[in-house]
């Protein structure tokens, strides 16, 4: 009779964690950042039908890094868990802290309970009547949640991407310092002599000024009036440009 095959525990949790790790770090980026008149979501995406940001509910987003499909489930559980929770009591009862609650007891059972986690990595931003009503929930592909405050930056170099940002960041930055700061910051991470055109930028806000429903996304036009011609081109070497004027390649599609 044979043994059964047996794997301590603290080795399959490690394998499972360094195996979503890889697959988020694949990942293009995603910035999510206040700035004076609300939140400012910015992801390095250049489709125009899979969205990696989104509404959630009137004053809510939804933001993530990683496998679609994966995400993107998450992202329709929460808009129903959200319709249904403002339909029966009231809309002021769903919140950022309620989804991010939900979305960690979600992805906690996936890790724990089955033999592949999901590859995600996410964060849920609701948008307040003051700057100090704003929370910014950053829930990792275990379940653990943090409550960040000023910026979260995922997928790909997000250490790096952090730290540029970090250096940049401070209250009361108006919408095009913050969409410029992220902008620059995804440049610098990204391959030697990437470029980002608003064509291949996803960018949404949550605007504090608007009534009821806070999210609105921000065309290729509205980006290109904010973008100096000097953020097509990262910090450094200057971008190498092929013989028929296309742009640089990208990262491998992924999301």
């Amino acid at each position: 009779m044979s043994m059964p095959f047996y794997v301590a525990p603290e080795q399959v949790i490690k394998d499972k964690a360094d195996f979503a790790r890889k697959g988020i770090a694949r990942g293009r980026s995603v910035v999510v950042i206040e700035y004076d008149g609300g939140i400012l979501l910015v992801a390095e995406n250049p489709s125009r039908a899979l969205h990696k940001i989104s509404e959630i509910y009137d004053r809510i987003a939804f933001a993530a890094v990683g496998k679609y499909n994966e995400f993107e489930s998450l992202r329709v559980a929460g808009v129903r868990l959200a319709d249904m929770r403002g339909f029966a009591y009231d809309r002021s009862d769903v919140s950022a802290r309620s989804l991010a609650n939900a979305y960690a007891t979600t992805l906690g059972t996936i890790f724990t309970e089955t033999q592949k986690p999901y590859e995600v990595e996410i964060v849920v931003a609701e948008v307040g009547d003051t700057r100090e009503d704003d929370q910014l929930y950053r829930l990792r592909f275990d379940g653990s949640v943090a409550d960040e405050k000023g910026f979260v930056a995922m997928g790909g170099s997000a250490d790096e991407l952090s730290t540029l940002i970090e250096a940049e960041w401070r209250v009361g930055l108006s919408l095009a310092e913050a969409l410029r700061i992220c902008v620059s910051g995804l440049e610098q991470t990204g391959p030697d002599g990437h470029r980002l055109t608003p064509e291949q930028l996803e960018v949404a806000v949550l605007d504090r000024s608007r009534p009821r429903r806070k999210f609105r996304r921000l065309p290729a036009a509205a980006l290109t009036a904010i973008l100096p011609p000097a953020t097509d081109v990262a910090v450094g070497e200057p971008a190498e440009e092929s013989t028929d004027g296309s742009p640089p390649p990208d990262r491998p599609a992924e999301g």
